[in-house]
């Protein structure tokens, strides 16, 4: 953890493990399963997330129903490594939802990219039209997922 960080307790740990394995907890249930007061564990999860602990609650959605089953992990090797390059393919990135992830990583290459596309000639489409023509991108190399294995956001808290 960031030593600068507020101090988190075990209380605050329990309640930050309910919420990760279900979000739509009602406060009630959390209090009950924290043994606090459902206005105490309320302000928890208030400064929790003022804090910047809990980020936010979203839906998990099921890609293969909504048109998006296949997922592609795509390695960007950039033509020039400076600021300025760094600067406008990271803000390229951020205008599609097709990319759900993207990582700048050390390695042989620059940037680890998530994508996710109905089939393999959707992503053929995308990369043509999308993928090789980001800012700076010299090289690409494609990882189609043939069979998804794990898949969690769940932090290991130790609790």
């Amino acid at each position: 953890m960031n030593p600068d960080a507020p101090q988190l307790d075990r209380i605050d740990l329990k309640i930050l493990n309910v919420l990760q394995h279900d979000g739509r907890t009602s406060n009630l249930r959390l209090a009950d399963s924290v043994a606090l007061s459902p206005t105490a564990v309320l302000a928890r999860v208030q400064r929790l997330t003022r804090d910047g602990f809990i980020l936010g609650y979203e839906a998990r959605l099921d890609p293969s129903k909504l048109g998006a089953g296949m997922m592609v992990f795509v390695e960007v090797l950039l033509d020039r490594t400076t600021p300025n390059v760094f600067e406008a393919f990271k803000a390229a990135v951020q205008v599609y939802p097709e990319i759900m992830e993207c990582h700048m990583v050390a390695g042989g290459f620059d940037y680890l990219l998530k994508t996710r596309m109905a089939d393999m000639a959707a992503y053929r489409a995308f990369a043509g039209t999308v993928l090789w023509q980001l800012p700076g991108v010299r090289e690409t190399r494609t990882y189609a997922v043939m069979e998804e294995v794990k898949n969690t956001t769940r932090l290991a808290l130790g609790v």
